[in-house]
């Protein structure tokens, strides 16, 4: 087991608990506010990372307070169940000395985490903004490097994004029925399976990943394809106050090529509008192989931010 240090003067630090979900919420809104401009957490977000059934949060999440006010917070979790592990950090840029000792913590946790694995290192991914609060120079020093960047993108909506005409052959359904869910996860899984740092995961660990048990599956959608079945996905969320967000668009690789993730994301302006939504967004890897950035581009879909992800690699010492 790792012996800790002390955190620097006037500050302390503790796990969190569910309770503290609105405290979180406010500091990552703190943080939003710094890196983006605006307020872009949502409470019930905190509340899912909270109480994910694989987070541990006596030894996974920690608090940072300088004197009583909370500073930084810090969430690991385990999808790999090997040497991937991953990691959320948030810190106000005035106690910057605070902020690498939550990395002391949650760098030395990873490597516990992978040991428990039986692992011979650990391969740690974190997510941050491409002008955040962390010292990046500071970050680097202690071995990280940027290994990927996603584009949040964002584009406006207006009555005149109508409901799009499926091509020819394809239909719609929604997934109202725990079948399609299962349909849906499955869809997802081949689909994203040679995405950059995809993790397989079962049914039951998706539905927690995605917090499916307090979802809208109204909307979802799967996209039937006549002489193919099944072959894409959209999975949409309208509980952000910023924008209507696509957190899945999903095409199966032989039924690339036929016009699908075109009317998918058609169809996902054309609902929003009709609720009234103004802004819809998604995330998409820079360098993702199905060339989905040029995709959403086309069709009117800009930067908002920019998200680095940043690995680093610590090896498991031998056990004695």
């Amino acid at each position: 087991m790792t012996t800790y240090a002390s955190p620097p003067s006037g500050m302390t630090v503790r796990p969190a608990t569910f309770d503290d979900a609105a405290a979180v919420c406010a500091l990552l809104n703190e943080v939003d506010v710094l890196e983006v401009g605006r307020a872009d957490t949502e409470l019930a977000d905190v509340q899912a990372d909270l109480r994910h059934p694989e987070v541990d949060l006596e030894r996974d999440s920690w608090l940072l307070y300088a004197g009583d006010r909370l500073v930084g917070y810090g969430l690991l979790w385990d999808d790999s169940g090997g040497e991937r592990i991953d990691m959320d950090h948030y810190a106000l840029p005035d106690r910057p000395d605070g902020a690498l000792h939550l990395f002391d913590l949650m760098e030395a946790r990873a490597v516990d985490v992978a040991a428990a694995n039986s692992a011979a290192r650990a391969v740690v991914h974190l997510h941050l903004n491409t002008a955040p609060t962390t010292d990046l120079k500071a970050l680097q020093a202690r071995g990280w490097r940027t290994v990927r960047r996603y584009n949040v993108l964002a584009r406006p909506l207006s009555p005149a994004d109508a409901l799009p005409t499926p091509p020819p052959g394809v239909t719609l359904r929604p997934c109202d029925s725990e079948p399609d869910r299962r349909r849906v996860h499955a869809l997802l899984q081949e689909s994203f399976a040679d995405h950059f740092d995809f993790q397989p995961r079962t049914y039951e660990q998706w539905l927690d990943d995605i917090d499916g048990r307090n979802a809208d599956w109204s909307l979802v959608w799967i996209a039937h394809v006549d002489g193919l079945g099944d072959a894409a996905v959209l999975r949409t969320r309208n509980d952000r106050s910023a924008m209507a967000w696509i957190a899945h668009l999903g095409v199966l690789r032989q039924a690339r090529g036929r016009g699908l993730g075109s009317h998918l994301l058609r169809h996902a302006f054309g609902h929003y509008a009709t609720l009234g939504r103004d802004r819809i967004g998604l995330g998409v890897d820079t360098d993702n192989s199905s060339n989905a950035l040029a995709l959403y581009e086309r069709h009117g879909m800009t930067l908002d931010f920019a998200v680095d992800t940043w690995e680093l690699i610590r090896p498991v010492p031998a056990r004695m």
